[in-house]
């Protein structure tokens, strides 16, 4: 069966870092592309970044740009999401989702294109 699991999640003060990962079961990511989207309470889910199948070509939301860096190993069959300079603004359930393309284009954030989800992971920014 093929999952997406995600991991990394947690507390964490404005200004700080967490890296979150995408693993795969029952497929290797190669598989396609790979996107990481959230989901605020009381708001639509939304794309933050993706990943092209072999690393080359990658998106961010304007929201995230400059602070969220997107990569994978395709060795380890793990998607990260690395996040600096957290805000407050940032918390939310993160996800991430396969979708068999070779690359990353704009329309990514349209959450019909992707095959796969995972569960979610919590990022909380608080002091």
């Amino acid at each position: 069966q093929l999952q997406l699991v995600e991991s990394g999640g947690g507390l964490v003060q404005p200004g700080g870092s967490l890296r979150l990962s995408c693993a795969a079961s029952g497929f290797t990511l190669d598989y396609g592309a790979i996107g990481w989207f959230r989901q605020a309470p009381g708001k639509e889910r939304e794309g933050v970044s993706c990943i092209g199948s072999s690393g080359g070509s990658t998106n961010y939301a304007d929201s995230v740009k400059g602070r969220f860096t997107i990569s994978r190993d395709n060795a380890k069959n793990t998607v990260y999401l690395q996040m600096n300079s957290l805000k407050p603004d940032d918390t939310a359930i993160y996800y991430c989702a396969a979708v068999p393309r070779r690359f990353c284009y704009s329309d990514y954030e349209d959450l019909r294109l992707w095959d796969y989800w995972g569960q979610g992971t919590q990022v909380t920014v608080s002091s």
